[in-house]
């Protein structure tokens, strides 16, 4: 099945995601040590049918790439190189670290993990994905990063008072 692989890449850790087969959810993969990536995707493709790669590139407020910029753009080089029947997409990767830190606490993950770097590295990458996704289809997709203020009260706990406790009068 025909998957796209969603990339936020660190100079110390790169977050991963993936679509499902129809190419409408990402769903976080995995965070791993940047200098094996090329390796951890090699063995991700023996299993998966990977046809697309969607790399977040980071840029500053007015849209000049940032100083990490060269880091990707040396990744994007290797990773050209390493699957050149691939095709790359660029996707801009401005305050996905900060949605993702949304996300995750507004899907009541605990503290400990929030602070857990490799958790935000997935997440954001999910983010990247998503919005890629999302624009393709036309805006048909559910991106979570784009749609959060249309989550249901009774959905989110962190939106208020949560559904238990509306059902308790609190």
């Amino acid at each position: 099945m025909d998957r796209i692989i969603g990339i936020d890449y660190g100079r110390k850790r790169t977050g991963l995601a993936v679509s499902d087969p129809l190419g409408i959810f990402a769903s976080a993969l995995d965070t791993v040590h940047s200098a094996n990536i090329i390796d951890y995707i090699k063995k991700y493709a023996e299993n998966e049918s990977v046809v697309r790669f969607v790399v977040g590139y980071p840029r500053n407020l007015d849209g000049a790439p940032s100083e990490a910029a060269s880091d990707v753009d040396a990744f994007l080089k290797l990773l050209a190189k390493s699957f050149p029947d691939t095709p790359i997409d660029l996707e801009d990767e401005r305050f996905t670290s900060v949605l993702a830190h949304q996300a995750m606490v507004d899907g009541g993950m605990k503290a400990s993990r929030r602070r857990d770097k490799e958790e935000v590295d997935k997440i954001s990458a999910a983010i990247i994905l998503q919005g890629w996704l999302d624009r393709r289809s036309g805006g048909v997709g559910t991106s979570f990063a784009a749609n959060m203020d249309s989550i249901p009260d009774n959905l989110s706990a962190s939106r208020g008072r949560s559904s238990r406790n509306k059902k308790r009068g609190r």
